[in-house]
């Protein structure tokens, strides 16, 4: 059975910097490309130029900090969710620290911000796309494919998110699934703010959403497979609902014990 991780990729982002944040095409749906991606272009990395100060500045030094290898860790999605450093393969040391650093920033289960329903976004100024900004340089560094505005403690309706784990950052401003397929698959899913929670989660296969971008321009995604299931994981957390609440109760209370086991057992190693 394969795992995603909604959230939470490993693969990929080498360099340890903050990704651009990209913006998908106005006003139209997206036509499924061959891969299942919608019609936002991907940008090859040779083309897709950093982004004006006036427009998504960098992170700024007091935002985000060098990221210290002290930090405590978190944990979040792949297919929604990425294995604990030790259990990561590849990863130097300091991609390590610098992934840590920045899933310390994510809330975890019993947070109440995981629990309420983000609020539509209104203003459309500097302020949103540098927390878009921000959001997406966390996400980067947490080598993740996704991560909803309450996840860093923030009750905005805006998710960032990428397909692949050398893909554009695109930043989505009130989405909401408008419609979904009748056919649907399960996979496993976790989530950087369920430690250790890894639950068969099943999802349609298809979905349209509808955002705006960062100006407040219209969007239409038509997505399927691996993104779908990304944009149905983050939306979830901006209505704050979990993986948890999406399965039977005996497997919920058994991840859920899970997950307090390794917070303890965490705990306990520090």
């Amino acid at each position: 059975m394969s795992r995603i991780d909604a959230d939470n990729e490993h693969a990929g982002a080498a360099d340890g910097q903050p990704a651009d944040i990209a913006e998908p095409e106005r006003g139209r749906h997206g036509e499924l490309a061959a891969d299942g991606r919608n019609g936002a272009p991907e940008l090859a990395p040779d083309r897709a130029p950093e982004l004006a100060p006036d427009r998504a500045p960098e992170l700024a030094p007091d935002r985000a900090p060098e990221l210290a290898p002290d930090v405590a860790q978190a944990r979040e999605p792949n297919g929604a969710d990425e294995p604990e450093p030790d259990q990561a393969p590849g990863l130097d040391p300091e991609l390590q620290a610098r992934r840590q650093a920045a899933l310390a920033h994510v809330r975890q289960f019993g947070d109440p911000v995981l629990r309420s329903r983000a609020r539509p976004v209104e203003r459309f100024d500097r302020a949103l796309r540098e927390e878009v900004q921000r959001m997406g340089g966390l996400m980067h560094q947490a080598m993740g494919v996704g991560l909803a505005a309450t996840q860093v403690g923030v009750l905005h309706r805006v998710l960032v998110y990428r397909v692949q784990a050398d893909s554009p950052i695109v930043g989505l401003v009130n989405p909401e699934v408008e419609w979904s397929g009748r056919e649907a698959e399960a996979m496993e899913e976790g989530c950087l703010s369920l430690p250790a929670v890894h639950l068969e989660v099943e999802r349609p296969i298809f979905v349209r959403v509808s955002a705006q971008d960062l100006d407040g321009a219209p969007l239409t995604i038509e997505a399927s497979g691996f993104e779908a299931r990304v944009l149905q994981h983050e939306i979830d957390h901006l209505d704050g609902v979990l993986i948890v609440d999406r399965v039977p109760r005996e497997e919920r209370k058994q991840a859920i014990r899970a997950m307090r086991e390794a917070q303890e057992a965490a705990a306990a190693a520090a």
